[in-house]
């Protein structure tokens, strides 16, 4: 996306949380006991914080950075009813499973994110709009007398829920996935209604068929996706195509990715989902070459392409030129009013976990403005 000469930069969503946040969150999580009003201005101070360091590094659509959420798709236990904390098995990524070794030593670092199990045990409703109402009010306050292009705040697609929540009261997945969606739509439009465009995160469409459907075929999983995208057209019936992004990722995690499905097996249901904007996987080793199948892809008119230029997974700094380059490969087929420079994934897709330094993050997000100012001004 171009005004004037500048193409617009984003990201994912979340960004790394200040230990004073991570306190919070984890204390809330846990039901411990936590000062309504000193929480509350730890995540706002929070907020702050990251709005600012997003501006100064040039960020043009800014978030929250997810401070107030423990994780991206789990956050939802304390707004829905219907969820109760419990033990599940929870599936390894395929890929870990084929090396052990590696899977063994990231599990004895500490390297996975630490969350508690929600698991579905009874009839799911939104109850507690308190919550997102006062993440609305962080962000606009936050964002007062910063200079930048637009926010945006994030939000768990139905299919992602169902991959990380259990169901065990639903008597079938296709019942769970809707309720969830109709539940949802009070958030999803609420977001927009406060003036921010929503994200919907779906790593349920790519990330989820070695995740936690490892047993099912490609058709089989490529039907699931099908599934998944319906529930959310569904429940994003009433939002504006131009007002919602997705984001689709295959794990941000460090692994060999040998098993990620191939973006060409699942991007008719990605292209089908209502959400104008698409966030995806771009800078890595693994789905840097799909630039290829998105260039060949019939791409309805009003789509735009936000393909990650920087990796969330390395402390390697991407130097702008390459940057520049990854991004012309998509102005040359979208042309620059369609491209937006993104990130491959988030920066804390849960609180306290993520393998970026926080300040190479700011400094990753800063060369990501350089690069795409190179792109803009070789494009003309």
């Amino acid at each position: 996306m171009v005004q004037g000469q500048r193409i617009f930069t984003t990201h994912v969503g979340s960004l790394p949380r200040p230990q004073s946040v991570v306190d919070q969150v984890f204390a809330e999580d846990r039901g411990e006991p936590v000062d309504h009003d000193v929480f509350e201005r730890v995540i706002g101070e929070g907020v702050a914080e990251v709005v600012r360091k997003q501006a100064e590094a040039g960020v043009d659509f800014v978030s929250d950075g997810e401070m107030s959420k423990i994780g991206y798709a789990t956050y939802i236990r304390h707004r829905l009813s219907g969820f109760e904390l419990g033990e599940v098995p929870r599936a390894t990524p395929a890929d870990l499973d084929a090396y052990p070794r590696f899977r063994d030593r990231q599990a004895a670092e500490g390297t996975a994110p630490k969350y508690k199990r929600p698991i579905c045990r009874g009839p799911i409703a939104y109850v507690n709009t308190e919550l997102m109402k006062t993440d609305f009010a962080h962000l606009k306050n936050a964002l007062k007398g910063v200079n930048v292009a637009g926010a945006f705040m994030n939000a768990p697609s139905p299919g992602v829920m169902a991959l990380f929540q259990p169901n065990e009261y639903y008597k079938t997945r296709e019942e769970y996935l809707y309720a969830l969606g109709e539940a949802m739509k009070t958030e999803y439009e609420a977001i927009v209604a406060a003036g921010f465009d929503l994200q919907l995160d779906c790593p349920d469409l790519a990330m989820a068929a070695h995740t936690g459907f490892q047993s099912l075929s490609e058709a089989e999983f490529t039907a699931r996706a099908w599934q998944n995208v319906e529930a959310l057209n569904a429940a994003t019936r009433n939002i504006p195509s131009e007002k919602l992004r997705m984001h689709v990722c295959w794990g941000n995690y460090e692994g060999p990715h040998h098993c990620d499905i191939a973006l060409e097996k699942v991007i008719d249901p990605i292209l089908a989902a209502r959400p104008s904007t698409i966030l995806f996987e771009a800078a890595n080793p693994r789905h840097e070459h799909e630039w290829e199948i998105w260039r060949d892809a019939k791409l309805a008119d009003n789509k735009i392409l936000a393909p990650g230029l920087i990796d969330s997974c390395s402390n390697y700094v991407e130097h702008p030129e390459l940057i520049r380059q990854r991004l012309e490969r998509y102005v040359a087929f979208m042309g620059k009013d369609r491209v937006l420079a993104s990130t491959d994934c988030g920066f804390g897709t849960f609180a306290n976990y993520g393998k970026i330094d926080p300040a190479v993050t700011w400094m990753k997000l800063a060369v990501l403005r350089d690069g795409a100012e190179r792109a803009a001004h070789a494009a003309g």
